[in-house]
């Protein structure tokens, strides 16, 4: 089997266990219910491992597919503006940080999860006309830190055990 088709099937893959990540996290009760809107993110371990094992692009095109096929199966239009404009500013963030080499996967992951609350926030902000929404913040940086932490460590764990998958 040659390197291109290789690719393409463990891209396969890594796409359909975000979507299933995806489907985990929208069944599981809320986190913490005095706080709507907190989730881990279970479905960036698989985009963090994309990005450290493939690249931008890569990640760019799992995650993409990704936001639309959760927000067609459990979402709606607004989920979807939610979700893509928090995704490139993570997605972003990330890879720049990545590139960097001098932040952890775990330093990078928790750099995603805020900035994907932050680009929420800005949704929000735009959607209900109010820079007040933009205090939420503070709740969402810290439980996006939280987050950026566990899916930093289970990131790690995913690149260690596909280390030996030759693509």
């Amino acid at each position: 089997m040659n390197e291109r088709t290789k690719r393409i099937a463990f891209l396969g893959i890594t796409t359909s266990v975000a979507l299933i990540l995806a489907y985990i996290e929208a069944i599981l009760p809320p986190i913490w219910t005095a706080v709507p809107g907190i989730k881990v993110g279970l479905p960036n371990l698989i985009i963090v491992l994309v990005l450290y094992r493939f690249g931008f692009k890569y990640a760019a095109i799992v995650s993409g597919i990704r936001l639309i096929i959760v927000s067609m199966l459990f979402g709606n239009v607004m989920t979807l503006a939610y979700s893509v404009v928090g995704a490139v500013l993570s997605l972003l963030l990330m890879s720049i940080l990545k590139k960097t080499d001098r932040f952890s996967t775990i330093g990078v992951s928790i750099a995603g999860a805020v900035a994907h609350n932050l680009g929420q926030i800005i949704v929000a902000i735009f959607l209900f006309e109010t820079v007040q929404i933009g205090y939420y913040m503070v709740v969402l940086a810290v439980t996006g830190t939280i987050a950026g932490v566990f899916i930093g460590i289970g990131s790690n764990f995913l690149l260690k055990r596909t280390d030996s998958i030759k693509i």
